[in-house]
């Protein structure tokens, strides 16, 4: 069974001590985390993934490589998330049947696609408006209800959330609640 709270780590947002910023989401609660960082060369990537690896081991939480199989496998994290034109979840499975895979979908064609490849969960994205993605509209709570009625697999509700929001998004069918600076706050 998945955690109903995924972190997903961006360095920006996470600030000047990333380490500090991990650790207190951790403490927080939060046992899934999506190491997401997208200007990192492969070497950088590879030791940053290193690190949160011992630290999500700590914390018994599990730990998602984005987008990069081979960083996943290399650090043994328990998955890898992937977004729409990223490899076919699929894809993953041929490369190593028991990763975590997740999937980032942004309506309901999307969702089924990653539900078909054998994804393991969806984050549905952006519920609210979002300052990561203005130009992105949001979809509603109507949609987040729509879609976790229509796929089989959890859907993490992510995109504005707030925690004045998130009983809102459980009322509607989330699985489960993902952020970026939800966590730290």
């Amino acid at each position: 069974m998945l955690p109903r709270l995924y972190a997903i780590t961006d360095s920006q947002r996470y600030g000047e001590d990333f380490w500090e910023s991990l650790r207190r989401v951790l403490e927080r609660g939060v046992r899934m985390v999506q190491l997401r960082e997208k200007a990192l060369s492969a070497k950088e990537y590879y030791q940053k993934a290193l690190e949160a690896r011992e630290i999500t081991r700590e914390y018994s939480a599990l730990l998602l490589i984005n987008e990069r199989v081979d960083i996943a496998l290399a650090v043994g994290a328990d998955g890898v998330h992937l977004p729409q034109e990223g490899l076919p979840p699929s894809c993953v499975r041929k490369i190593k049947k028991d990763l975590i895979v997740g999937f980032s979908a942004h309506d309901l064609k999307s969702a089924l696609y990653a539900q078909e490849e054998g994804a393991d969960f969806i984050t549905l994205s952006p519920i609210f408006k979002t300052s990561s993605h203005p130009e992105r509209e949001p979809l509603g709570l109507e949609v987040l209800k729509d879609i976790s009625k229509r796929v089989s697999i959890p859907v993490y509700a992510l995109g504005g959330i707030t925690w004045e929001k998130i009983k809102l998004c459980y009322k509607n069918g989330a699985y489960g609640i993902a952020g970026v600076s939800l966590f730290l706050k």
